[in-house]
């Protein structure tokens, strides 16, 4: 399996932090409110996984998936960092061949549905969807969809391809505009329940979407 951040992998973390200060955490971390210890949930994309770290603290039993192993290498290093003890499922591969069916009852994608092109990024996120029991949240964190004055939405824009060309260049991410999350989880089915906004610079350039799976 080509391992397509083994350059930016590494700084992964710290890039997040220099590019959106606390905000991209905050974000990652909004949602895990609604874990209740013993919830089995799974991270798509975990990255460095900070958010996973969070929800194993909160007594959920945690799964990270990553195709990058350099991803789950720093992974480890934040584990072993945190002190974390509580077991966390570790599995290396494409998200697209995990067919553990209705098993979860939270499954969050942060940051991870903006490297697909917009047909695949519906595919991922109609196969999390699968992952999830009947009646589960699915969690989507990531770059708000522009909105306000002309400004906002120019800032806004600017601001996410500065990012995605960014990984473009250097992890042969897809280039696209920035999604509307929300839309896209109604139109498969979800319930949107909450949506959380983060700044920077007073523009809410992140948000966080909870979405509920019908019983």
């Amino acid at each position: 399996m080509k391992d397509k951040y083994k350059i930016v992998g590494p700084i992964y973390d710290l890039l997040s932090a220099v590019y959106s200060g606390n905000s991209i955490h905050h974000c990652k971390v909004a949602m895990l409110e609604h874990l209740k210890p013993g919830d089995k949930v799974l991270f798509a994309g975990v990255g460095h996984g900070r958010d996973a770290v969070h929800a194993a603290k909160l007594g959920a039993d945690v799964t990270v998936v990553d195709l990058s192993e350099t991803m789950l290498r720093n992974f480890q290093r934040n584990l072993e960092k945190e002190g974390v003890t509580v077991k966390i499922r570790r599995v290396h591969s494409d998200i697209m061949k995990v067919d553990e069916y209705e098993k979860y009852d939270m499954v969050v994608a942060n940051f991870f549905l903006n490297v697909f092109s917009e047909d695949m990024m519906v595919r991922v996120l109609q196969h999390l969807i699968k992952l999830g029991k009947p009646g589960a949240h699915v969690v989507v964190g990531d770059f708000s969809y522009p909105t306000g004055n002309l400004f906002s939405r120019a800032f806004k824009v600017a601001y996410w391809y500065g990012a995605v060309l960014f990984f473009w260049l250097f992890a042969g991410n897809a280039v696209h505009n920035i999604y509307n999350y929300p839309e896209s989880m109604r139109r498969l089915g979800l319930h949107i329940r909450e949506q959380k906004h983060f700044r920077l610079l007073m523009l809410n350039c992140y948000w966080s979407v909870l979405g509920k799976k019908p019983v």
